[in-house]
C-alpha cells in the first residue's frame, strides 16, 4: 500500500463558494495542512513526517464527518453525489495517463492475459480495486523517468479506499448508532488480526482493500462519530488521558518493528492504525469554534480555500509533478559551472519543492475545472475565494 498521504486528503469537500460554517474552518485548515504534508512527505521521504502529522488518517476522518452529515438525506442520493464529485477528476487523469502508456507501448499482454488487461481497465472508471498501469516505459528524456506510470497510479489507493468507505458508510452509520465504540474499534481489531497472523487471505486485491479499512477505518468512523455527537457524550478528561496511551502503544510497536528511514508507519499498518486513531481523536476533541480566523491564520485564508477547492486535483497529480520537477532539476548537473561550484544547491531538495508546487499550480489551472464540473458549479481557474468575497462586498 502506498500512502501519501495520498502515502489523501476528505478530498472533495462541500463547495467553497458559500461562506464556510464556523467549525468547518478548522476542518478546512486540517485538510490543507494534511494535503501540504502529503506533497512534502512524498518529496522528502522523511520517516518522521507521518508521525508529526498522520495526513491520511486526518483526511479520512474529515471525509467520514462530511459523509455522516450528508447522510441526513437518502443514502442512495448521498452515495451517488459523492461518486459524482470524486470520479470525473480520476477519469481525466486516467484518460491522459492510460493514453500516454498505450502510446509508449503498453499492451494487453502486460498482465499476462489480454482479457484480464481489458477487464482491469474498468478500475480506471470505477476504482473498486487498483487500476492497472505499466511497470516501466521509455519515458520522456529529461522530463519523465521510466517509472512515471507507477508514480501516476501511486496515489490511487486512497481513491479506492475512499470509494469503499463511501459505499459502506450507510451501514457503518447504523452500526455506530447501535454500538458506537465497538464500531469505532472494530477496524483496529481487524488490523491486529492481520498483523499477528490470525487472518490471512489469498490474492492481492481483497487483502489490500481490507488492509486499508483496518488501517484507516477507525479514523473514518471517528469522523462520523464526531458529527453524530458521540464524542460529546464522554467526559472531557477521557480523551486527553487515553490518547497518549494509544499513541504510545502505536509508536512503541513501530519502533520495535522496523520504523526507520525508508520504512515508516505506512509499512506497519497496525502501528499506523493506532497512531492515526489517537491523533484524530485528539484533533476532533480540540475542534475549536472560530467565529473568524485566528490572527495568525488570516493571511493564509485564500491559500487554505484554494487547497480545499482543488484537493482532488492536487492529490491526483502531485506525484507526477514531483517526478517531473526532480527530473528537470537533475538536468542541471550537466552544467559544469553548477556541478563544480554549487553542488550543494543541486543536491538540495528545496528548489525541487518550489518547482513541484509550481507544476502543481499549473495542474490546478489546467485540470482543476474537472472538480467544478463534478460539483455542478461554474468552473474557475483559481478558486481561492477572492471572487466570492468581491461579490459579497458589492452586495453590501
Amino acid at each position: 500500500m502506498t500512502t501519501s498521504p495520498v502515502s489523501a486528503p476528505e478530498l472533495a469537500p462541500e463547495p467553497v463558494q458559500r461562506r464556510a460554517p464556523v467549525r468547518d474552518r478548522y476542518f478546512d485548515l486540517l485538510r490543507a495542512v494534511a494535503l501540504f504534508r502529503v506533497v512534502f512527505y512524498h518529496l522528502m521521504g522523511w520517516a518522521w513526517l507521518p508521525v508529526v502529522f498522520p495526513s491520511m488518517g486526518v483526511m479520512f476522518a474529515l471525509a467520514g464527518n462530511l459523509m455522516a452529515r450528508s447522510l441526513k438525506r437518502p443514502a442512495v442520493d448521498v452515495v451517488r453525489g459523492r461518486l459524482r464529485r470524486l470520479l470525473p477528476p480520476l477519469w481525466l487523469l486516467g484518460a491522459l495517463g492510460v493514453s500516454g502508456m498505450v502510446l509508449q507501448g503498453w499492451r494487453p499482454g502486460a498482465e499476462g492475459h489480454p482479457g484480464w488487461w481489458f477487464a482491469h481497465l474498468g478500475f480506471w472508471v470505477l476504482p473498486l480495486s487498483d487500476p492497472p498501469y505499466a511497470g516501466t516505459l521509455p519515458g520522456v528524456h529529461g522530463v519523465l523517468g521510466p517509472d512515471w506510470a507507477a508514480e501516476l497510479a501511486g496515489p490511487l489507493w486512497y481513491i479506492r479506499a475512499y470509494l469503499w468507505f463511501v459505499l459502506l458508510s450507510p451501514v457503518l452509520l447504523r452500526a455506530l448508532k447501535a454500538i458506537p465504540w465497538i464500531t469505532v474499534l472494530s477496524p483496529i481489531a481487524l488490523a491486529a488480526a492481520f498483523e499477528f497472523g490470525h487472518l490471512q487471505l489469498p490474492g492481492e486485491r481483497l487483502p489490500s482493500t481490507l488492509t486499508d479499512f483496518s488501517t484507516f477505518g477507525a479514523c473514518w468512523i471517528l469522523g462520523m462519530a464526531h458529527q453524530q455527537g458521540v464524542l460529546k457524550r464522554i467526559p472531557r478528561y477521557v480523551v486527553p488521558s487515553v490518547t497518549p496511551l494509544v499513541a504510545g502503544l502505536g509508536l512503541w510497536y513501530a519502533l520495535t518493528h522496523g520504523f526507520r528511514e525508508g520504512h515508516d508507519l505506512d509499512d506497519i499498518p497496525f502501528a499506523q492504525s493506532l497512531w492515526s486513531l489517537a491523533t484524530v481523536l485528539l484533533l476532533l476533541h480540540i475542534s475549536p469554534t472560530w467565529t473568524e480566523w485566528p490572527r495568525l491564520l488570516r493571511p493564509f485564508d485564500r491559500l487554505i480555500t484554494l487547497l480545499n477547492s482543488r484537493a482532488v486535483t492536487i492529490y491526483l497529480w502531485h506525484n507526477l509533478c514531483i517526478l517531473v520537477a526532480s527530473t528537470l532539476w537533475d538536468q542541471l548537473w550537466r552544467y559544469d559551472v553548477l556541478d563544480e561550484d554549487c553542488p550543494w544547491l543541486l543536491e538540495s531538495p528545496w528548489p525541487v519543492l518550489a518547482l513541484t508546487w509550481t507544476l502543481i499550480c499549473a495542474c490546478v489551472l489546467t485540470f482543476g475545472w474537472a472538480e467544478d464540473l463534478a460539483a455542478k458549479r461554474r468552473p474557475q481557474m483559481w478558486p481561492d475565494g477572492s471572487i466570492s468575497k468581491r461579490r459579497r462586498h458589492r452586495s453590501r
